[in-house]
């Protein structure tokens, strides 16, 4: 898939681990590992705006495409 998913290197630099970020977006840690991993199909802006809020960063911090 064209579409990178960079979710594990931003919590990695705000070294907070699945469980906890899941619990402050909202999601259960098994839907976040399949947002962290890739194989997820779509995500939803009040996700990814969550996503955000959480890490404090930028969608383009979180996602990239790769041709």
């Amino acid at each position: 898939m064209p579409v990178v998913v960079d979710i594990d290197v931003m919590m990695a630099r705000r070294k907070i681990g699945v469980g906890e970020l899941a619990e402050r977006i909202g999601i259960t840690p098994t839907n976040l590992a399949v947002l962290k991993n890739g194989r997820a199909k779509a995500v939803r802006f009040t996700t990814l705006d969550a996503l955000c809020q959480a890490l404090d960063c930028q969608p383009g911090d979180l996602l990239r495409w790769e041709p």
